[in-house]
């Protein structure tokens, strides 16, 4: 293995192609930090024909929650800031997204996959997407937000399939 330090755009390698591209991508919300573009455009430029991916497959879900303490914690909050009404930024405050950790006891309706992405063949252009899905409420509640979260998979490892999870369902990561 040799690393040559650079951006991937700007670099030269010291041969054509490449066997396997590991890679780190992945932000906030998989797509927050944009740099699936890089990948990309390693894979389009470097990788051999039949070359893998890792990880190889991403897929992005979503869920609704209920949680009225974590509702007034993050937006009812602003009604009284050290006793000062600033009840006006909860309009902004709730068209934000919050990067925090849910548990699967919060959820109330299933999981649904809304877009599923596979590393070896997407392009740019369809990382600009429009889905539908469809939930089903598991039981008679409030929804308080939707969530949603991404699962990476290393399809073609040695030891068998491995997927990298920032579900609800599963322990927390750094991603939350």
């Amino acid at each position: 293995m040799t690393v040559i330090q650079g951006k991937i755009e700007e670099i030269e390698l010291p041969v054509d192609q490449v066997d396997v591209i590991i890679s780190e991508w992945m932000g906030y919300f998989l797509l927050y930090e944009s740099m699936l573009d890089t990948v990309i455009f390693a894979r389009d430029k470097w990788l051999v024909k039949g070359g893998l991916m890792m990880p190889d497959r991403c897929a992005m879900f979503m869920a609704a929650i209920e949680d009225e303490d974590y509702k007034n914690k993050k937006i009812q909050f602003w009604d009284h800031v050290y006793n000062v009404d600033m009840s006006n930024i909860k309009r902004w405050a709730i068209m934000e997204p919050i990067v925090d950790t849910i548990y699967q006891d919060q959820t109330n309706s299933n999981a649904c996959c809304f877009y599923d992405i596979d590393l070896r063949t997407i392009t740019i252009d369809q990382l600009e997407f429009s889905n539908s899905y469809e939930l089903t409420f598991s039981k008679q509640d409030y929804v308080h937000a939707l969530v949603s979260w991404f699962d990476s998979y290393f399809s073609f490892c040695k030891g068998g399939p491995i997927t990298l999870s920032t579900s609800p369902y599963l322990n927390k990561t750094h991603w939350k």
